[in-house]
């Protein structure tokens, strides 16, 4: 599980610096020993300040999950930074969010922290408390309670403004010193003569009590526990006795006060209950710590040493407490848990690795591989190659050319199987600046990161995953992988067709589209030259006939008035680019036309009607064909496919919708007779842009189904 701690040090890291500053500070030692033994209890750990970066940092962290996969859990050990009732302010943010952590809630600290509020609740419940009154300012009557007294802040903890008085003079003055530093009434309460016992609760419904810690003040100071006390500086020693010599009566009914203030308040998980004990056999609860001290010489880790706990231990428990909290189960169900079920098994290896999901999409995007970059390609393609040699892929010498096109099968082989499709290269001229990776809460950008390197990766950690439990060999299917997707595959167009012909089923790794759709249907798109040459012009002779320039664009917006929503035909100019020489207007035009397609034969009668339009005799005209993109047809079997991968995605609660695409892709290539889907790569936006991007939660969420997928396509032995 993913487990961050909290925690508030250093950080001023807030809007506006406003109100009461906090003094409690937790010690790096502390924050690097709760790390530690969650580490060692096998939790991925982080350690975050509580400032107002922390819900990004969270998101960072443990972004959203899928079915199957623990939600991430915050450690709290956050004094908050400044203001009121500052226990509360990180558990309030994670309650907004929605992300569970270990501890009480925002109610059940602001009722600890305020000492009256809980005073008056500890009498409502039969909780033993001394007698006690509050003073509104320092010239306040003084209450009617026998000397000597306890004064303290109302709403401060960790033993601030804390002192025995023994007289008025020392009541006044302990008041004014308080209100001075924490302005804030003061809770003037009745001083208990006898020994101070602290009882740790762990767990809920009822939590456990470890075992008491007796505080040993020794000859010298007041026989209470102070804040010079706890940073050191009170010139004593204080010492514990774990557990104390206490009849069995007494212990019992310790315990038993313990947890009827806990209850009380309404605490989650843990909490200390501070209490004393006077001669005659009275217990008395003083305050209950909500956010009891993890540090290594605090009463709370040496009860849990007596009872069995080590400090990893402890906290890998408090982890375990909380999660059964939220979760409804004794402890958290682990992902690493031996199960037969196929399914658990693949989510349980693809969640384990997150993480390294998304540092090796990373890494991907740091290798260049543009389309024009042959020494790039060549480097994508060795290391595409190792993978396969690494999951035991065979090459397929008659599906590979070397050039353009590889391909990598299982042991069961291809025929009639399924065929994978992706591509290596990411069409971005030369010229382009490289886009560096970077993450967000939500998405993650880099250089071809949604056309080539996320469904990449989605694939190779599908496979990993099959190959962890053993079936990768027993699938039927190959992965072909092209290199001149930015040429419109013009080279390996024809291998990709043999390999179709091979195969059953065809699933094509192009990004998936916002709605968290896939493909089943896409226009094709036909490139053409448009070339126009005439006679130089001078700039302010008069000429009787147009030139090349009017003639280019009155046959461009011919061509445009073609485009026609009933035939699902549309005609654009994709650019235009003139020649001419010094002191001469433009003698020569080359336009790129663009026609998208959904019937080929309304392609060929909008090719036919170009045709006709630039015959003239004033000018030379050409128009070639670049590049024609077949259109992928939606078909019965096509609508089949998109089934069996819906229901998949239905039984892991994965968002799947299908539509139709506008633009081309290399599914085009896949006869009728065939079933494709397009679009399995992770959710994407802004594709072919600087600013493409992928989902975080979809990476591994198509993950999943690819693996799920595949896993259900084991050929049977007989077959």
């Amino acid at each position: 599980m993913k487990v961050a701690i909290v925690y508030n040090r250093d950080s001023k890291r807030v809007i506006n610096l406003f109100g009461m500053p906090n003094q409690e500070k937790i010690g790096m030692k502390t924050i690097d020993r709760i790390a530690a033994g969650l580490r060692k209890g096998g939790h991925q750990v982080r350690a975050i300040e509580g400032d107002k970066d922390l819900v990004d940092n969270l998101e960072q962290f443990m972004p959203r999950v899928v079915k199957g996969e623990l939600p991430g859990l915050v450690f709290n050990v956050s004094y908050g930074i400044q203001g009121q009732a500052r226990y509360t302010h990180v558990p309030s943010i994670l309650e907004m969010v929605g992300v569970p952590y270990v501890g009480s809630g925002p109610l059940a600290h602001s009722l600890a922290l305020d000492k009256v509020v809980a005073k008056m609740i500890f009498q409502q419940n039969g909780v033993p408390t001394p007698e006690y009154n509050v003073m509104q300012t320092p010239d306040s009557d003084l209450p009617e309670l026998p000397f000597p007294m306890i004064v303290k802040p109302k709403n401060e903890a960790v033993s601030f403004g804390l002192r025995v008085v023994k007289n008025e003079a020392e009541l006044r003055e302990g008041v004014t010193a308080i209100f001075d530093e924490f302005r804030q009434s003061v809770l003037v309460e009745q001083y208990v003569e006898g020994r101070e016992i602290n009882i740790g609760l762990l767990g809920n419904n009822p939590p456990e009590t470890l075992p008491p810690v007796e505080l040993l003040f020794g000859d010298t100071g007041p026989a209470i526990y102070t804040m010079e006390d706890k940073m050191r500086e009170s010139g004593r020693e204080i010492s514990w006795e774990c557990p104390p010599k206490l009849d069995p009566d007494v212990l019992e009914t310790a315990k038993e006060i313990a947890q009827k203030a806990f209850s009380a308040l309404g605490c989650y998980d843990c909490a200390r209950v501070d209490m004393r004990l006077d001669g005659e056999g009275n217990l008395y609860v003083l305050e209950i710590n909500s956010l009891p001290s993890m540090g290594e010489h605090g009463s709370y880790t040496i009860a849990a040493a007596e009872a069995g706990l080590d400090f990893g231990a402890l906290v890998c428990r408090l982890v375990d407490v909380a999660s059964a909290r939220y979760f409804g189960t004794p402890s958290p169900p682990t992902m690493v848990k031996p199960t037969k079920n196929i399914g658990q098994r693949l989510t349980s290896y693809l969640v384990q690795r997150r993480d390294q999901i998304e540092k090796r999409l990373q890494a991907w995007t740091q290798v260049s591989s543009r389309t024009s970059d042959p020494t790039g390609l060549a480097d994508s393609v060795r290391r595409l190659s190792k993978f396969c040699e690494e999951m035991a892929l065979t090459p397929d010498p008659d599906l590979t050319d070397e050039r353009a096109v590889w391909t990598w099968q299982s042991k069961a082989g291809l025929d009639k199987g399924i065929l994978l499709v992706g591509h290596l290269d990411v069409p971005t001229p030369l010229s382009a600046p490289a886009v560096m990776f970077r993450r967000d809460p939500e998405w993650l950008y880099g250089e071809g990161i949604a056309s080539s390197r996320a469904p990449l990766v989605c694939m190779q950690f599908a496979l990993r995953a099959l190959r962890s439990i053993r079936r990768l060999q027993n699938v039927p299917m190959a992965l072909l992988y092209y290199t001149d997707e930015g040429r419109d595959y013009r080279y390996s167009h024809k291998i990709v067709e043999n390999a179709v012909a091979r195969a059953a089923k065809v699933l094509v790794l192009r990004p998936g589209n916002l709605e968290s759709s896939v493909v089943t249907q896409r226009r094709g798109r036909r490139k053409y030259r448009f070339t126009v040459v005439g006679e130089p012009r001078r700039l302010g002779k008069v000429y009787r006939k147009r030139g090349v320039l009017r003639w280019t664009t009155f046959c461009l917006d011919e061509f445009a008035k073609l485009t026609s929503k009933e035939s699902r035909v549309a005609v654009a100019t994709g650019d235009l680019g003139t020649e001419s020489y010094p002191e001469s207007l433009p003698h020569r035009t080359t336009s790129t036309i663009l026609v998208s397609f959904l019937d080929i034969t309304k392609a060929d009668a909008v090719e036919t009607q170009m045709r006709e339009i630039i015959k003239t005799k004033e000018f030379q005209c050409s128009l070639e064909l670049l590049s024609d993109r077949p259109a992928m047809k939606r078909t019965k079997r096509n609508r089949q496919l998109f089934s069996e991968l819906q229901a998949v995605a239905d039984e892991w609660e994965i968002p799947l919708e299908r539509e139709s695409s506008l633009s081309p892709s290399v599914a085009g290539l896949v006869p009728s007779s065939k079933a494709v889907v397009c679009g399995l790569g992770p959710v994407a936006r802004d594709v072919d842009t600087p600013q493409e991007a992928v989902l975080r939660l979809s990476l591994m969420q198509r993950t999943l189904l690819l693996a799920q997928y595949l896993s259900g396509q084991v050929r049977n032995k007989g077959k």
